[in-house]
């Protein structure tokens, strides 16, 4: 695929995830998880792995985008924040604004690709945008 094709498709292309990298280890991890999601979701996913947990952007942040995110083996959302934390839903807007935000202040870290089932994600290793990301939708744990 040409860099016009890839222009015209809406994607960007991202070197290949280093296998031996600590992300791919972390990406391992919840590949049950991750395909799972990425069988029910027809939306492009970016995960941000992360030693406790990764998150998930789902859809195409920083404009249009949910979030998912995965603590040991279980997936959440932001239902599961409203039910489980107790999260006011009349907070969602303004926690979705405030990941819109993180995710604008990352864009330029580094991003690459990875197969899960017979779908690529997009993977970004950051610990600083995983520690934003986690602020935001876990205030109350810091």
């Amino acid at each position: 695929m040409g860099f016009f094709d890839r222009i015209r498709a809406g994607k960007t292309a991202y070197p290949a995830l280093d296998g031996t990298s600590l992300a791919a280890d972390r990406i391992e991890k919840i590949r049950d998880q991750l395909e799972s999601l990425s069988k029910r979701v027809h939306k492009p996913l970016e995960v941000i792995p992360g030693a406790e947990g990764s998150y998930i952007f789902i859809g195409k942040p920083p404009k249009d985008f949910g979030v998912a995110w995965i603590e040991g083996s279980k997936l959440h959302n932001f239902k599961t924040l409203v039910e489980e934390d107790g999260v006011n839903p009349q907070e969602l807007p303004r926690i979705s604004e405030n990941l819109r935000k993180a995710y604008e202040q990352n864009q330029d870290d580094a991003r690459y690709t990875t197969r899960i089932g017979k779908k690529d994600i997009v993977v970004t290793p950051s610990d600083e945008f995983m520690a934003q990301i986690r602020e935001i939708l876990h205030p109350a744990d810091h």
